[in-house]
């Protein structure tokens, strides 16, 4: 195969995933897709709203895989971005309790996402109808959705895009690509690799990693061997794994949380998936940013002050450059004064050797 064409496709990896339980849930009785749903945000907003819109369930949508996937916009323009989504009725975080078939609990929290925009009074109840859904098959649902969606965007009419870097292959495909490195002689082409892409794309969903696929179809080679292409796929349908058993996952409670602080609603008022606290130091960086003022973080590795109280000074700058009241900084604790301490004094000695 041309190694140079599947370099360059590598430099272009897909979205990430969450972890298992985690990531992006479409919420039900969406309306159809049109080049028009994110018309009423801001550019910044709306290009990341369509951009969420388009992933697959279950993809990882916080600030920081977002920003490492969406090159014109940071970790900061991101976290607020998902903020000021919320506020608009595209989003809200929820936690969910799960029970399992084997009588095992766990939470899980799950960003739902909606290109409609809706309302507090809409996202309550629709919270409040998640629990008893069984979770498996909810989300067997939601892939068919999302499959049927994409087949009817396809058909519709659209003008031609400008030409784009070709698609990244697979984990699958680059397994495939890859078994020549461990034994020369299964070095598969282009073409094979395209053939044989969906049975190994199986053996990975049913559990496989990547190394196990690869010593599977490496090992214990016959001599001579005439052709790799066949071997491969031989071994692939025959020794395939098992699907693994899922047991019924099913919702018991789910609580809406804050978007900013994550505080659950029997806790704090949460007003367009935001507690007041967090609505306020939105509302102050709009108006920070519209009058140019830039109050950016200070890394970790620079603080002369626990990180908890350095937060509440920048949401204090920040309030009292929108003109809102202030609040009251707390107070570290002893704990985090001595760690704060003994953290500078190390950096003062470093500095002076």
């Amino acid at each position: 195969m041309d190694s140079t064409e599947f370099s360059a496709a590598l430099r272009a990896p897909a979205h990430p995933s969450a972890k298992p339980g985690y990531g992006k849930r479409s919420a039900r009785g969406q309306l159809p897709r049109t080049r028009t749903d994110f018309a009423h945000l801001r550019p910044r907003e709306a290009a990341l709203a369509a951009y969420i819109d388009r992933l697959p369930e279950g993809a990882a949508i916080g600030y920081k895989p977002l920003a490492a996937n969406v090159a014109d916009y940071g970790q900061q323009a991101c976290a607020k971005a998902l903020k000021f989504l919320s506020h608009e009725g595209h989003l809200r975080l929820v936690k969910e309790h799960l029970c399992t078939a084997d009588n095992s609990f766990r939470w899980v929290t799950r960003t739902y996402f909606s290109r409609t925009s809706r309302d507090d009074d809409w996202w309550k109840a629709y919270v409040d109808s998640l629990r008893g859904i069984d979770l498996t098959e909810l989300e067997r649902r939601q892939r068919d959705t999302t499959s049927a969606e994409t087949a009817e965007t396809a058909e519709e009419p659209v003008r031609q895009p400008e030409p784009v870097a070709p698609a990244a292959p697979s984990a699958a495909y680059r397994t495939l690509a890859r078994l020549g490195r461990t034994d020369p002689r299964m070095t598969l082409s282009a073409t094979e690799c395209a053939a044989l892409e969906s049975l190994a794309a199986q053996w990975l969903a049913r559990g496989a990693t990547a190394d196990h696929l690869t010593r599977s179809l490496t090992t214990g080679l016959p001599h001579p061997l005439h052709s790799p292409g066949a071997i491969a796929r031989k071994r692939l349908e025959s020794k395939m794994p098992p699907e693994p058993y899922q047991a019924p996952e099913y919702i018991t409670r789910a609580v809406m949380v804050c978007m900013g602080c994550e505080e659950p609603d029997n806790v704090v008022t949460l007003i367009k998936g935001m507690c007041l606290d967090c609505n306020e130091e939105m509302a102050a960086y709009d108006v920070a940013e519209e009058r140019g003022l830039v109050i950016d973080a200070i890394p970790d590795t620079f603080r002369a002050v626990p990180a908890k109280q350095e937060v509440a000074r920048r949401a204090d700058a920040l309030r009292a450059a929108a003109g809102f009241k202030t609040r009251p900084i707390p107070r570290p604790a002893h704990g985090e004064l001595v760690q704060a301490y003994s953290s500078n004094r190390a950096d003062l000695l470093r500095a002076a050797e």
